[in-house]
C-alpha cells in the first residue's frame, strides 16, 4: 500500500510540474486537415512526424491528434491492442452527412485511453459537432476519489445547439470520481450544457451500446445551465440505449434538462454502491415526455431512495413502460415533487405514467409518492412480493406538499410475504420511513379493477377489485434478463382475463408485444394475449 501511495505522489507531482510548464510555455500550434481524410494513429509503431494517412505512417501519440483541428468527413482510428496514455481532446467540426468519425481499425482488443486522474475527463468534446466515438476503453482512474473526473465528457457551453453527437460501443471504466452529490461528483459518461451568454443544448444525442463498470459517482447523466422553466432550452433527441451499467457508485442513468428523451434497453446493475446520499437506477430531471422502456435494473444497494426508476422534480408526461426492477434494495418506482420549489422555475411533477411493467422482490416500498406530484396513472403492472418481504406496497409521504389525483387500475399485486398502503410519519437516518396505515393527507387516490392476492393488511377501497389467485404461470420465477419472465403470463381460466377496465392513453401492446385492446376491457396485468 506504501508502495502504491508513493507511486501516486509522484505521478501527482510529476503531472503538476507538466502543468506548470505548459502553463508557462505557448500552446501547440494546431494543423487544420482539410477534411475527408483518414487519419491512423498506433502507439506502439506510429511516430508523430509521420503524416498519419496510412498504417504504415501512423500517429503514435494522443497529443498528436489533439493538435489537430478536423474537418467534415475526417476518420481517425486508433490500432486495437494499443494503449494510450493520456486525454483524447481533439478539435473541429463535421457537418450534416459528413460527420467525423473515430473508430478503431485492426483486430484485437479495444484501443485504450489511459487518463490516469492527470486529466478532468478521458474524453472531452467541448462545443463541436457531428462527431461519431465508437469502440474505445477509457479509464480515469487517479490515486484517490477526486472532484470532476470523468471517463467521457461532452460539452455545449455558450455555443446554441451542438447536432449529433454519438458514442457508441465503448467501454468506460474505473473512474474513481467524487461520491458525493452536488460536490464535484464524478461520471461515466457525462453531457452539460448551458452557458451564461448563449443558451446551449444538445440535439441529436446518442449513447448506445456502451458499457461502464466501476464509474464513480454516476454512469450515464445530463447537467443542464438551462434546465428551469424560466430559463427553458432543453436538449432534444436524446437517446440512451442499450447500454450496460455495472458495480456504479450512485445513480445509473439520468436525462437531465431534456423534451422527449428515449431510455430503452439498458441493464443497471448493482449501482448505488459507494455513495453515501441518495441515488437510483434511471430517473429524468427537470424533462418532459420522456420514454423509458424495457429496461431492467437490480440489486440497487441502499434505501436513500435506492428504487429502480424514479419519476422526479420538475418532469411532465413521463413514461416508465415494459421494464423489469428486481431485488433493490429501496424498491421499484418513487415519484417526487419537492413542494417548496414552484413556479417560475419549476412547474412540479405533473402526468407520469407506469404501465406494464413488473417488479420482483423489490424491498422497502414497491411506490413511494412523495410531494404535490398530480394526475399520476399506475396501470397494467404486475408486483410480486415474496415470502420474506413485510413492507408498504404504497408508500405517501410529504415533501412540502402530498400527492393529489393518483389513478391505479388493473395491476396484479401478488403478495406472499405482507404489504400494507401506508402513510410515512418520519423518516430513519438511512432513508426508510416509519409509517401508519392510511393515505394521510393526499387526496384523490383511486383504486380501480386491481387484483390483490395474499397477504394485504389494509386493501384500498376498490369496487371492481379481484381478490382470487391470479393463475400466473409460475410468478416469482423471474431471474436476470427478460427472457425469464414468462412465469407471469396467464394461464387459462384466469379471473384476470377481461376484467380490468379501459384505460384511454393504453399501449397498443403488452409486456410481451401482444396487441392490447383498444377501447375494450383488457386482461389484469401485463399479458393481454
Amino acid at each position: 500500500m506504501a508502495q502504491t501511495l508513493s507511486q501516486g505522489l509522484k505521478w501527482s507531482f510529476l503531472t503538476c510540474l507538466v502543468g506548470i510548464i505548459v502553463g508557462c510555455s505557448k500552446p501547440p500550434v494546431l494543423v487544420t486537415s482539410p477534411g475527408g481524410v483518414t487519419y491512423y494513429v498506433d502507439s506502439d509503431k506510429g511516430e508523430d512526424v509521420f503524416s498519419g494517412t496510412d498504417p504504415t505512417h501512423a500517429w503514435r501519440t494522443l497529443g498528436r491528434v489533439n493538435r489537430t483541428i478536423f474537418g467534415a468527413g475526417d476518420k481517425v482510428l486508433f490500432k486495437t491492442g494499443g494503449r494510450f496514455r493520456g486525454q483524447l481532446a481533439p478539435h473541429g467540426s463535421g457537418k450534416e452527412g459528413a460527420g467525423i468519425i473515430v473508430d478503431s481499425y485492426g483486430k484485437g482488443a479495444k484501443p485504450l485511453i489511459q487518463a490516469e486522474g492527470a486529466y478532468a475527463e478521458a474524453l472531452l468534446l467541448k462545443n463541436q459537432e457531428y462527431w461519431e466515438v465508437n469502440n474505445l476503453e477509457l479509464t480515469n482512474t487517479g490515486w484517490i476519489h477526486w472532484k470532476y473526473r470523468y471517463g467521457v465528457r461532452l460539452q455545449a457551453i455558450d455555443y446554441g445547439t451542438v447536432h449529433h453527437i454519438v458514442l457508441r460501443n465503448l467501454f468506460v471504466h474505473d473512474v474513481n470520481g467524487w461520491l458525493v452529490k452536488g460536490r464535484g461528483e464524478g461520471h461515466g459518461i457525462l453531457w452539460e450544457n448551458g452557458g451564461k451568454v448563449l443558451p446551449s443544448r444538445f440535439d441529436g444525442l446518442l449513447i448506445e451500446n456502451c458499457r461502464l463498470l466501476r464509474t464513480d459517482r454516476n454512469g450515464i447523466c445530463g447537467s443542464s445551465g438551462n434546465e428551469t422553466r424560466n430559463n427553458w432550452f432543453p436538449s432534444l433527441n436524446v437517446i440512451i440505449r442499450g447500454n450496460d451499467l455495472e458495480d456504479i457508485g450512485g445513480d445509473g442513468i439520468k436525462p437531465f434538462g431534456c423534451d422527449r428523451a428515449l431510455v430503452e434497453h439498458n441493464r443497471v446493475y448493482r449501482a448505488g454502491q459507494r455513495c453515501p446520499d441518495y441515488s437510483a437506477g434511471i430517473w429524468p430531471w427537470s424533462c418532459d415526455r420522456t420514454i423509458i422502456q424495457y429496461n431492467e435494473v437490480s440489486f440497487f444497494h441502499g434505501t436513500r431512495d435506492g428504487q429502480a426508476f424514479d419519476s422526479d422534480g420538475n418532469c411532465r408526461d413521463t413514461v416508465f413502460q415494459y421494464n423489469y426492477s428486481h431485488d433493490n434494495d429501496g424498491g421499484f418506482l418513487m415519484m417526487c415533487d419537492d413542494g417548496a420549489w414552484g413556479a417560475p422555475e419549476s412547474l412540479g411533477n405533473r402526468g407520469t405514467v407506469v404501465r406494464y411493467n413488473i417488479s420482483q422482490n423489490d424491498c422497502s416500498r414497491i411506490f413511494h409518492l412523495t410531494g404535490p406530484i398530480t394526475g399520476a396513472r399506475i396501470y397494467n403492472n404486475v408486483i410480486f412480493l415474496g415470502k420474506e418481504l413485510h413492507q408498504p406496497l404504497f408508500l405517501f409521504t410529504d415533501y412540502h406538499g402530498f400527492p393529489d389525483g393518483i389513478y391505479v387500475a388493473n395491476n396484479i399485486f401478488y403478495v406472499e410475504g405482507k404489504c400494507r398502503y401506508s402513510q410515512g410519519t418520519s423518516r430513519h437516518w438511512n432513508g426508510t420511513y416509519e409509517d401508519v396505515l392510511g393515505w394521510g393527507n393526499s387526496k384523490n387516490i383511486r383504486f380501480e379493477a386491481n387484483l390483490y392476492f395474499g397477504n394485504h393488511a389494509n386493501p384500498p377501497e376498490d369496487a371492481r377489485a379481484v381478490r382470487n389467485d391470479p393463475l400466473m404461470l409460475h410468478p416469482g420465477s423471474g431471474g436476470a434478463g427478460f427472457s425469464t419472465l414468462g412465469g407471469y403470463q396467464l394461464r387459462e381460466g384466469s379471473p384476470c382475463l377481461r376484467a380490468g377496465v379501459p384505460v384511454s392513453d393504453g399501449p397498443r401492446q403488452d409486456f410481451w408485444g401482444h396487441p392490447a385492446p383498444l377501447g375494450a376491457a383488457p386482461n389484469i396485468g401485463a399479458d393481454q394475449r
